[in-house]
């Protein structure tokens, strides 16, 4: 196939009206969270209203594959949408994504039984909020090596019930917009059940729990608490808190990955959207660029000549506009493997790792080249 970036027409339709929702809905949304009255607890749920309008415009059912009843699109057409927004408002953009990411698990698998669960997010009504529930305080970079602790969050089987247990850390919106427990939760758990020696592969007892607000409503105000409210520096609108599940009754019926099942989604969840964060990375340079580029254009320092005709401002500039050409090459690349190759999984993995590992790096050095070429 040969290389063409012209973008077919859905992709162009999709750029069109992320850059219209970005500029009418995401930009003032920030005016309204960045308040001087709204306390920093208060931010995330200034930001419902744009939450709101994202569902209304369909963005949250094209967050779901047509398979499950949305109207999702390529993982290009993805990056794409996701670039024009974060140009202009990464903050309340992220909390839309964020559901993105926790409806992630249930696109994968494609189960007909899990339609019941994605009804609010289809309605095209309210503020249904979902969230991938895994990061844990401590940390879980090595949450699968044999002989380590690894999860600390458990389930354990009685009759028709999983009783969950443990604390969790920086899954975006896992406490809702009242605080009080996400429309639905993917909760990364461990199987209990039946305890294991202490040498088994910790794969083999890894489980996703589908936890939905309902779940949590019948279970009592005990049964779900936020420990503490996270600072989400650089997303300052963003909800990540710490919270803890004390004995949380859930039915046998929401289990999403049987125990040997879930690390395999898990990682295939953050796979599939490590290429949205090489898109972020894009969105992020462009809006830096821009943003130096005005003020170079228009600033001369008190000198003779605009900013921009001093050669080191403009081989600032420059260097930017390259990095974020190659960032956003990549990213779509990366995007076009994940879902047609070539390649095998591992190889689609890479390059979408890549683009997130690169685009973000990319974007650090372009923000403080673009702070540097504006002398702050």
């Amino acid at each position: 196939m040969p290389i063409d970036f012209h973008l077919s027409a859905s992709e162009a339709s999709a750029r069109e009206a992320a850059a219209s929702f970005a500029a009418n809905v995401l930009k003032p949304a920030r005016s309204v969270y960045m308040a001087q009255s709204v306390s920093p607890t208060q931010q995330f749920q200034a930001t419902r209203p744009a939450y709101e309008a994202a569902v209304v415009g369909g963005m949250i059912k094209g967050q779901i594959s047509p398979g499950l009843g949305g109207s999702g699109g390529s993982l290009i057409e993805a990056a794409i949408l996701v670039e024009e927004c974060y140009a202009v408002e990464p903050s309340a953009a992220l909390t839309i994504f964020g559901t993105a990411l926790g409806v992630t698990p249930l696109n994968l698998l494609q189960k007909p039984e899990t339609k019941e669960f994605l009804a609010p997010f289809l309605s095209g009504t309210g503020s249904p909020i979902a969230s991938l529930v895994f990061s844990e305080p401590g940390g879980v970079a090595n949450w699968l090596e044999k002989g380590g602790k690894g999860l600390g969050t458990t389930a354990r089987r009685e009759g028709d019930e999983w009783i969950l247990n443990g604390e969790k850390i920086w899954a975006t919106s896992s406490a809702g917009w009242d605080f009080k427990g996400a429309d639905l939760a993917c909760v990364v758990c461990r199987d209990v059940t039946n305890p294991s020696s202490s040498q088994a592969d910790p794969k083999d007892s890894i489980m996703v729990l589908i936890v939905t607000r309902e779940d949590l409503d019948r279970n009592g105000p005990e049964a779900f608490q936020v420990v503490r409210h996270v600072e989400t520096m650089g997303h300052v609108s963003v909800s990540g808190p710490h919270i803890r599940y004390t004995n949380v009754r859930v039915p046998a019926k929401n289990i999403l990955c049987a125990p040997g099942e879930g690390a395999a989604i898990v990682n295939a969840s953050f796979d599939s959207t490590a290429t949205l964060v090489g898109a972020m990375s894009v969105g992020i340079m462009r809006a830096a660029f821009d943003a130096a580029l005005a003020f170079a254009k228009g600033d001369d320092r008190r000198g003779a000549v605009p900013l921009l005709e001093r050669q080191a401002v403009a081989d600032l500039l420059s260097g930017i506009k390259m990095q974020t050409e190659a960032c956003r090459a990549l990213t779509w690349k990366a995007a076009h493997a994940m879902q047609h190759g070539p390649g095998d999984y591992s190889a689609r993995r890479e390059l979408a790792l890549a683009a997130k590992i690169y685009c973000s790096d990319a974007a650090v050095k372009a923000v403080t080249d673009a702070i540097n070429a504006v002398g702050v």
